[in-house]
């Protein structure tokens, strides 16, 4: 049975819940298998598997397919406890936090409110360089100046804790879920580096064993069977292969060599639905694309930076390119989140500065010159182990055809390399960026990405007026007023552009012959658990 958040809890998140999407169904025939290994594609993770470290999507999928948090999202984005029993706030600021007894870590040490804490104040902790650090923000003792213990952070016994914050923050409980709030057990902070290669977890799966994960080939994940929870895995085990293109995933789904592909490559989407038949997926998702154009490179300080990032937002035909590279699959932005988030407006003010407009794209364009000509080549980094080379293309084809200057793409070889490179501000061209929601709501699309210092901030971007209305929203018990603020936040956005939305992403996906019981959840990412497999 699922256990739901307490009322009061409900009360603050469920408003921001989102209407349901999935999807499921499958030819296959026969008894299933429970033992048998599902096979998923995804990519090399960036870092070591560090709960409090990891922001980017190829570890995410194995962090939460190996931890447990205090909450899951269901597919359709709504709340259920997992390692909580109960929790509680009265007025968003104070939160009381109790735990179900008798939950393990794989290597049987118990889970309890000290393994939650000791993880939140290693995250908090800026010598440590974690980049969710931001997510911790909110509570009570944390600093940006100074290595500083969560104060907000008090154990009342083994199965009980409780969090205050210096600030309401209404969706507090409905974070929880998010990988940055798991918990971990002792033996991770004898050396978190190590622990990061081979991670132990409280999830439904665990690694296969200490060489479960293969570098740039794959992960072998198994069926963690002393897993408490309501997501018993239907399955033993998952194996998340690491693609270095897309159309070779694609090939091996159509043989059967891959069980479930979660992104159709561009180069089959006319014809990936004769190919696969009633096994195929396309459902929206919190999912968003764009680019950044640091706030540091020349060209894109100060208010030429301004006028340059509006000019070649303007200078890209969204429509054109959604309709021929991406077939219908994509719907042109007209924010920085998502239509399926509550709260979410197509109505907001500046948001023309995401239509096409070649005549306004090159008086922009030429008042940035006035500033400081323009020299030189506009890149945009992609990697080109996922499905990107055709819109990077596409996009910088119409920059230089509106603009008149040279625009290319910039591939890089793996996701992991490029993130190297932007996260250590080695970046020298715009990049590829996006986000995949954490948590259903409008918030996590804008205060991990854009507030000051934000660990996923990769522009380095900062506004006062900005992060002044998310403080607003992310205070305000009464979810109208939030989401009110959060538009408001956008506004400030659409003027600055510290990022260039480009589309909201359908998950385009498929599922081989041989499994079945296959549902995308809200955030476009199987539900691995649920899949079965034909004997």
């Amino acid at each position: 049975m699922r256990r739901l958040l307490t009322a009061t809890a409900v009360a603050s998140v469920a408003a921001l819940a989102l209407a349901g999407c999935s999807n499921g169904g499958s030819e296959g025939g026969g008894s299933s298998d429970d033992a048998a290994i599902i096979t998923v594609n995804s990519t090399e993770p960036q870092k070591p598997l560090i709960p409090t470290n990891t922001n980017e999507v190829g570890g995410g999928k194995i962090l939460d397919s190996i931890f447990a948090g205090l909450i899951y999202y269901d597919v359709d984005g709504a709340v259920h406890n997992e390692v909580a029993k109960s929790i509680k706030s009265d007025d968003s600021v104070v939160w009381d936090i109790q735990l179900n007894e008798g939950w393990k870590f794989t290597n049987g040490e118990e889970v309890t409110a000290k393994s939650f804490v000791d993880a939140w104040n290693y995250g908090a902790l800026l010598s440590n360089e974690q980049l969710s650090s931001y997510f911790f923000e909110d509570i009570e003792g944390f600093s940006w100046d100074e290595d500083s213990e969560l104060t907000g952070l008090e154990i009342v016994d083994d199965y009980h804790f409780t969090v205050t914050l210096s600030h309401p923050a209404s969706d507090f409980g409905q974070r929880l879920g998010y990988s940055a709030f798991y918990p971990l057990p002792s033996v991770a902070f004898e050396d978190m580096k190590a622990f990061g290669e081979n991670p132990v977890g409280n999830g439904v799966y665990k690694l296969a064993g200490d060489d479960a994960w293969e570098h740039d080939v794959k992960i072998d994940l198994v069926k963690n069977e002393d897993y408490k929870g309501d997501r018993e895995a239907q399955n033993g085990g998952v194996t998340m292969k690491f693609y270095a293109n897309m159309d070779a995933a694609y090939a091996d789904l159509l043989s059967d060599q891959l069980d479930v592909l979660d992104e159709i490559p561009a180069s089959s989407f006319g014809t990936y639905e004769s190919d696969l038949g009633e096994r195929t997926v396309n459902q929206p998702s919190a999912l968003f694309e764009s680019f950044t154009i640091g706030q540091f490179l020349d060209h894109f300080k100060g208010d030429e930076g301004k006028l340059r990032r509006q000019a070649l937002s303007m200078s890209i035909n969204r429509d054109e390119i959604t309709d021929v590279i991406f077939e219908g699959t994509r719907t042109p932005a007209s924010d920085f989140t998502s239509p399926i988030i509550d709260g979410w407006s197509d109505e907001l003010d500046g948001a023309e500065v995401l239509e096409f407009n070649e005549e306004k794209a090159k008086d922009l364009w030429a008042q940035a010159d006035e500033i400081s000509p323009w020299e030189g080549t506009f890149k945009i980094a992609y990697n080109s182990d996922d499905n990107h080379q055709a819109w990077v293309d596409a996009v910088c084809n119409s920059i230089a055809n509106v603009l008149d200057i040279k625009a290319e793409g910039d591939p890089y070889p793996t996701f992991a390399e490029m993130r190297t490179k932007i996260t250590n501000r080695e970046i020298t061209t715009a990049h590829r960026s996006g986000w995949q929601a954490d948590y259903p709501g409008l918030y996590n699309f804008l205060g991990p990405l854009y507030g000051t210092g934000a660990g996923s901030n990769d522009g380095d971007y900062s506004s006062e007026e900005f992060d002044s209305l998310i403080k607003e929203g992310i205070s305000s018990t009464d979810a109208k007023v939030a989401n009110e603020k959060f538009q408001e936040a956008q506004e400030v956005l659409l003027q600055d552009l510290p990022a260039i939305p480009l589309w909201y992403e359908n998950v385009v996906a498929g599922y081989s012959t041989l499994v079945d019981n296959v549902e995308f959840g809200w955030n476009s990412v199987p539900l691995y658990y649920q899949i079965t497999k034909t004997a």
